[in-house]
């Protein structure tokens, strides 16, 4: 009984909030809001399109504001300067006014075409409904290795269960929003979070499509926004790093210790051996796990750092389409 009342009430749900964060999208821009208007012409649902602008260099606002003169549904939040894929997302969740969020890319690889289907999953009595890539058009196979090698990394050494090749299409329930709202942490890994405060959750299964255009914002698997956002998912949830070098510097210095002994045996016994060789060999295998574990050490203590600054997360240019309590 409960999940029939919980489907009509949100049958009954006035907006719902697509959230896109974007920089230098020119050229899939114009696209992108005729499928989502098209998609959204067939809903029961009102709708918004917040775009929130990570300062973009082309002429991504003046598209956008000749589409708001258009359709008033659409609004735009612009950066001061260049933030940050997830921290645009929380710009948008904070002045979304859905009953349900849904955030996504605005290259078109994540199809508006599956909004329906999420919609459904949410209106059945799901929370949050994340979706699942089974296939990516497009991609080297190199970077797919990689790509799912770093998703199963971050799953197993999280303390909450991270679903493999779900990305940043996903729609959120409005009390979610508000959860995840209460948060302070600073660098946020978003995916984790989504997961982390719990509710009903739903999946959708869908074959990511190549970029309809521009270039990608994470140009490599090794570049410094794929890299980042690795670091955060694998610092945000949990402490395995930590408690691996501990592990990795025990076993270091027993090898070092068996080693020392078979030195002393060895020149015992009358057998050939090069103290400085094999000397050398210990000393470099200690400084290196000692490097290690300052290192992982020091990531901790850099996002310990970015808290107890007390920043904000992002800083709004301004903003086009919003009321003046949201403003």
């Amino acid at each position: 009984m409960r999940g029939v009342l919980v489907s009509v009430e949100k049958k009954k749900a006035t907006v719902i909030s697509i959230i896109l964060s974007f920089r230098n999208e020119a050229d899939v821009l114009d696209e992108l809001i005729r499928r989502l208007e098209l998609v959204f012409s067939k809903e029961i649902s009102d709708y918004e399109l917040i775009f929130v602008n990570d300062d973009s260099t082309d002429d991504s606002r003046k598209i956008l504001e000749k589409h708001h003169v258009r359709n008033s549904r659409v609004k735009v939040i612009n950066m001061t300067r260049r933030f940050g894929v997830t921290e645009c997302v929380f710009a948008g969740l904070e002045k979304a006014s859905g009953d349900a969020v849904i955030y996504m890319d605005c290259d078109l690889q994540d199809p508006p075409e599956l909004i329906p289907s999420l919609l459904s999953e949410w209106r059945g009595g799901a929370d949050m409904v994340y979706t699942v890539r089974i296939q990516r058009d497009g991609e080297k196979p190199f970077r797919m290795y990689f790509t799912k090698l770093a998703y199963k990394i971050i799953g197993t050494f999280s303390e909450v269960e991270l679903p493999v090749e779900a990305g940043d299409f996903r729609l959120l329930d409005k009390k979610i929003v508000l959860e995840i709202l209460k948060l302070p942490e600073m660098e946020p890994y978003l995916r984790g979070l989504t997961s982390w405060v719990g509710f009903r959750k739903a999946k959708v299964e869908y074959i990511r499509a190549p970029r309809a255009g521009g270039k990608t914002h994470f140009p490599g698997i090794f570049s410094a926004s794929a890299m980042d956002q690795f670091s955060r998912g694998v610092t945000s949830f949990s402490f395995f790093p930590l408690f691996s070098l501990f592990v990795i510097g025990f076993l270091t210095v027993s090898l070092s210790i068996f080693g020392l002994f078979g030195a002393l045996i060895l020149q015992f016994i009358d057998i050939f051996w090069s103290p400085w060789l094999y000397g050398g060999l210990i000393i470099l295998a200690l400084w290196g796990s000692l490097v290690c574990a300052l290192g992982v050490i020091g990531v901790y203590l850099a996002r310990v750092y970015s808290n107890v600054r007390g920043r904000p997360r992002f800083v709004v240019l301004d903003m086009l389409g919003f009321s003046k309590e949201k403003q």
